[in-house]
């Protein structure tokens, strides 16, 4: 929490008081945004801090596909986002009416499988999932969840199925999507980078092509990244290839370590363009109007069961039957 707050930070404060809110913000908000927040997380750690929320109303800082997971897991509590055209290039990238006839068009061919999802994806996509994945949980479900007599139709990113693929052995049907943020980092600058700081370790996120985790010494989500920071008594240089704004959490964390910024294609400033929409002034507002709220959808009934059974880990009572059986 900085110091002296601004105007705008200062009334956020007194409005959560008088809501009896929640913060929560994704590790890729602004520094100033995860400055406010009760919780700070990636996608995994989120969705399952919003089950252990007391407070009625939960203000989610990051993108509307996070805020509505938050709702499905919380179905009582008021969920605000600040912005609701705070979208996801991958949650684009599957259309829920796409996906259901390219699965229809599977089992047409008598193809045996289940459906694995990604987070970043709508709610009408989990719906027709059986398991939905983020990057933290996502090897431990595709190695101990998905039987092994299936084929895994993985949804929509197409690097981190490859990359599941890569560490568990396991075939996949890749949908052909991918990340605006980590596809266009630059293997050329990677390189020269590694030039100019040899002792540096480099460390991405699997949304990232293969061609910059060939090149990484470290792959993982963002909390995995957390962790491996941890590992690391001494000063040491980290060439990054993840959203920007995660250097803050990392800097919070990790002060004496050096964290240097892995360029996009076109510029060093590969920021998250949907993460950007939440802003002060609008958490602010979305506070003073209670708006915008996330409300109850249709097919929030089925994925919300997808969701609870694939992040919360409930015990399991019998095999998952695959989605549309």
């Amino acid at each position: 929490m900085p110091a002296v707050l601004d105007d705008v930070s200062a009334e956020i404060l007194d409005l959560k008081k008088q809501l009896g809110a929640t913060i929560l913000a994704h590790y890729y908000q602004d520094g100033e945004v995860q400055a406010l927040a009760d919780i700070t997380g990636d996608s995994l750690k989120l969705a399952r801090e919003a089950t252990k929320v007391d407070s009625p109303v939960i203000v989610f800082c990051g993108v509307l596909f996070m805020a509505e997971t938050a709702k499905m897991l919380n179905p009582s509590k008021t969920v605000l986002l600040p912005d609701l055209a705070a979208g996801c290039s991958l949650v684009d990238a599957c259309p829920a009416d796409k996906l259901e006839r390219y699965q229809e068009k599977l089992r047409i061919n008598g193809r045996k499988f289940q459906t694995v999802c990604y987070i970043n994806s709508s709610a009408k996509v989990k719906a027709l999932s059986d398991w939905v994945v983020t990057s933290g949980n996502a090897e431990d479900i595709v190695r101990n969840k998905v039987p092994a007599g299936y084929e895994i139709l993985f949804v929509p990113d197409k690097h981190l199925g490859r990359y599941l693929q890569e560490v568990t052995g396991r075939e996949m049907i890749l949908w052909d999507g991918s990340c605006m943020v980590h596809e266009v980092f630059s293997v050329g600058d990677l390189l020269k980078m590694r030039r100019r700081h040899p002792g540096a370790k480099t460390i991405a996120h699997p949304e990232c092509p293969q061609n910059i985790l060939e090149l990484s010494d470290f792959v993982g989500g963002t909390e995995a990244m957390l962790k491996y920071l941890g590992g690391f008594g001494r000063p040491t240089e980290f060439l990054v290839a993840t959203e920007p704004n995660m250097l803050w959490q990392f800097q919070r964390r990790f002060p004496q370590h050096t964290y240097l910024p892995v360029p996009g294609i076109t510029c060093a400033c590969n920021n998250c363009p949907h993460m950007a929409r939440n802003t002060l002034e609008k958490i602010r507002d979305c506070m003073v109007n209670r708006e915008p709220e996330i409300r109850w959808q249709p097919e929030f009934d089925r994925a919300k069961d997808v969701l609870a059974r694939s992040l919360l880990n409930p015990p399991a009572t019998a095999p998952v039957q695959p989605a549309g059986d």
